[in-house]
């Protein structure tokens, strides 16, 4: 079980409703977690184990894409919502780091978490409290403009 503690969130959502886009909110939200999740997948790199068979050690990654099986158990996620994958594209990857019949688990990914997730909040809460300030800039001058032209 993971329990963290997160400060500030509910002050970011509102700032976040400030904005005046829908998709203003969201284009915020993806760059922060890009940004947070790369922070993971850089660390998970470093720590999977060198194979002869594949290059697993440069195989995670972060976006907002998923192949068909991963889509499959995904698809009752909301169209509001904005979600960030962190993982790898290597099949190998979850028999390294569980194991298998054939050899013993060599835990990477679990390991990269522990040391990133800390790390992570405060990026995505830092992040986004500058990344949501710049959006309702640019909003209000924007507005200004649009208030100054007959």
């Amino acid at each position: 079980m993971i329990k963290m503690a997160f400060k500030g969130g509910r002050d970011l959502e509102e700032a976040l409703k400030a904005l005046p886009k829908h998709t203003a909110r969201k284009s915020v939200a993806r760059r922060v977690l890009k940004r947070a999740a790369q922070l993971f997948a850089d660390r998970a790199n470093a720590l999977a184990p060198e194979g002869a068979q594949g290059a697993l050690e440069q195989s995670y990654g972060a976006g907002t894409k998923l192949n068909k099986s991963q889509a499959r158990q995904a698809r009752r996620e909301g169209r509001d919502d904005v979600f960030m994958y962190a993982g790898t594209n290597d099949p190998a990857g979850l028999q390294q780091e569980f194991g298998n019949a054939r050899h013993g688990a060599q835990p990477h990914a679990r390991p990269a978490w522990d040391e990133t997730q800390q790390p992570i909040f405060e990026q995505i809460r830092n992040d986004m409290t500058t990344e949501v300030a710049k959006s309702v800039a640019r909003a209000e001058r924007k507005a200004a403009r649009a208030a100054r032209k007959p």
